[in-house]
């Protein structure tokens, strides 16, 4: 192409020296007055053969197709309601430009959306034939814009893989990749993204080079959005190269731009941390507008990348308890989801949940149910008021039976979590026909369903002494694992390498000890009346997973559970365990342990091993001193 510009250029200037006038002054100024004034004649001269050839050679060597005036038949294509309107147009006497044939086929595929067996007859019918092999003679002269919207009409239509005519417009878009606009790239790549044809999948994977490679052409917030969304998907590269040019442009986005993004990078399970900083730092500076449909989607944006920003999280839980009247059932059970995946409690805003779920009664329906349950379990929140646990037992009764066995096990187990299960619903999931599938199951998912069904069975055993079954066998609960599968942490490791040094002997204390509850202990010991050591082996652990050992425990003997506390473990910004680990101390206190906490925070300001010791006696005197004390 540049060798061609060259070219016509050289052959400009070559017939513009002809025509200096012997007395023009000498120098470039000449040639200058010169070219502009022969290029801006309208008509050759009589007497000038030299002007005359200029003329020809610029007409012949014009790059442009001009655009013409709007016409009546453009109207008529634009207002046609039926495809036989558009069919009458090709004999009708009008005179199509070159362009009307590819508005026309545009046209057909925009009325035949969702009709199927009328696009099949309209690919039977002549006329359509006859209009595709005229306009793929044409086809070079399309102008650009109507050229990418005519592939893509071709591929909704659909014409066999085998036409011509799709192939022919297919290899004027490859011709044309370097001179379409981006914006023509990208809703290439979106209609080519929808075809699983070999031959569009190719000229897919082309687009996605010149898509990477042109990617500073973006100049504007709004452009780099809408790709993101149409075309980012497609490639791993152009969305990094995407997120690179989202940071450039934030400070220019506007709050649904911004939404935009972010409900993209959900979609796509990015978390691109820069950006949600930049975005977060964005929304919280300016004084945006947000409307409700804007807090919903951020708020699950952010609970899905499971990003945390204070100042966004309390702005979002603000606003939203500002609009709360407003908000559907749908709208608070998607919300509380929404802030549950964010480990973000924010207690105003899920007692005034409680409460409008109260008053919409009427209109609360079970998946909303579940979902506002199983966010109240997973942050470890109960309402001041029992009424909201009489509206959930009101909507499960009848139809706990008939959900799926693991939406069942997840609802059972969120009331253990709240202290608020019912006998029936205990025994509606310890039966014996819902935990076998879970049992003989490899799925990491069905593991951990009957994780939680273990839970449950502990819940039963332990807090409701009144329950007389059923509950899961022996069996199965000694097929678990003795120590799963987990990788070692900082703290874990540390905290082992401590206890070992305070033990001195390797019989005095058990590390990963699995019990038959489904909660896997840091580490057990036995300490007897004098606070001394005392070999685990020699005594029974009915508590295990697989007991061992007959002999029971001396008198005044105390069982110790250590629990170490990692970061994931607490809400957001908060102290607090989550609902999980707070339904695990219940049940190891209530079989007879007592618990030494090891959280993350108090861990890390422990600087030498004599510190970290230290701290360990201290809280093992403390446990003991406390059960005294009861």
């Amino acid at each position: 192409m540049a060798a061609r510009l060259v070219k016509r250029c050289t052959c400009l200037l070559r017939e513009a020296t002809r025509l200096i006038p012997a007395t023009a002054p000498v120098g470039p100024l000449r040639l200058s007055g010169v070219t502009q004034r022969t290029l801006t004649i309208s008509a050759p001269s009589p007497s000038s053969h030299s002007s005359g050839s200029l003329k020809e050679l610029v007409d012949k060597e014009q790059v442009f197709t001009p655009y013409p005036e709007h016409q009546e038949v453009d109207h008529l294509i634009e207002k046609a309601t039926r495809p036989v309107e558009l069919l009458q147009l090709l004999n009708g006497g009008h005179s199509l430009h070159h362009n009307h044939r590819a508005l026309i086929v545009i046209q057909l595929s925009r009325l035949l959306s969702g009709k199927p067996e009328e696009k099949v007859l309209l690919i039977q019918d002549a006329r359509f034939q006859q209009l595709l092999h005229l306009l793929n003679s044409q086809i070079s002269s399309v102008w650009h814009g109507t050229l990418v919207k005519l592939l893509r009409s071709l591929y909704t239509l659909p014409l066999p893989n085998t036409s011509k005519e799709l192939r022919s417009v297919e290899q004027e878009v490859r011709w044309r990749l370097r001179r379409l606009k981006y914006k023509h790239l990208a809703f290439l790549a979106e209609s080519c993204s929808f075809v699983k044809e070999k031959h569009s999948q190719e000229l897919l994977a082309e687009l996605l080079v010149h898509m990477e490679r042109r990617w500073t052409e973006i100049e504007d917030g709004r452009t780099v959005v809408a790709i993101m969304m149409k075309a980012g998907h497609l490639s791993e590269s152009l969305m990094n190269r995407l997120e690179d040019k989202c940071l450039e442009l934030v400070e220019q986005f506007s709050p649904d731009e911004m939404r935009k993004v972010l409900l993209t990078l959900a979609a796509q399970n990015r978390r691109s941390v820069p950006l949600l900083r930049a975005i977060s730092y964005h929304l919280v500076q300016k004084p945006f507008q947000l409307t409700k449909g804007m807090l919903l989607d951020l708020a699950y944006a952010y609970g899905k990348l499971s990003f945390h920003q204070t100042q966004v999280s309390q702005r979002l839980a603000a606003d939203l308890l500002s609009l709360l009247p407003s908000l559907t059932p749908g709208e608070v059970a998607h919300c509380a989801k929404s802030f549950a995946l964010l480990k973000w409690l924010n207690l105003p805003l899920f007692e005034a949940f409680a409460q409008h779920l109260l008053k919409r009664a009427q209109d609360i329906t079970l998946p909303h149910v579940c979902n506002v349950l199983l966010a109240f379990a997973r942050l470890n929140f109960r309402p001041e008021q029992d009424h909201f646990f009489n509206l959930v037992h009101e909507k499960l009764e009848p139809v706990l039976m008939s959900l799926e066995p693991a939406l069942q096990v997840d609802l059972v187990w969120a009331l253990c979590v709240l202290q608020q299960v019912q006998e029936a619903e205990l025994q509606a999931v310890l039966h014996p026909g819902v935990h076998g599938q879970f049992l003989a199951s490899k799925s990491p998912k069905d593991q951990g369903t009957f994780q939680k069904l273990l839970h449950i069975n502990a819940t039963a055993q332990l807090e409701y002494p009144e329950y007389r079954g059923p509950l899961l066998p022996a069996s199965a609960v000694a097929s678990l694992p003795l120590t799963p599968a987990r990788k070692v942490t900082p703290l874990q490791k540390d905290l082992q390498q401590t206890l070992k040094a305070l033990l001195g002997e390797a019989d005095r204390g058990s590390f990963e000890v699995a019990t038959q509850y489904g909660w896997v202990l840091d580490a057990e010991v036995l300490l007897d009346t004098d606070g001394q050591f005392l070999p685990l082996r020699d005594f029974a652990s009915p508590h295990l997973a697989q007991p061992v050992g007959s002999q029971p425990l001396p008198p005044g003997a105390k069982r110790l559970a250590f629990l170490r506390w990692e970061f994931p473990n607490f809400n957001s910004r908060s102290k607090d365990l989550l609902g999980r680990f707070v339904l695990a101390r219940r049940h190891l206190m209530a079989a007879g342990f007592l618990i030494v906490d090891v959280p993350y925070y108090e861990w890390l300001d422990l600087k030498s091993q004599w510190q970290k010791g230290a701290y360990l006696k201290d809280k093992m005197r403390k446990a003991a001193a406390e059960e005294l004390a009861k």
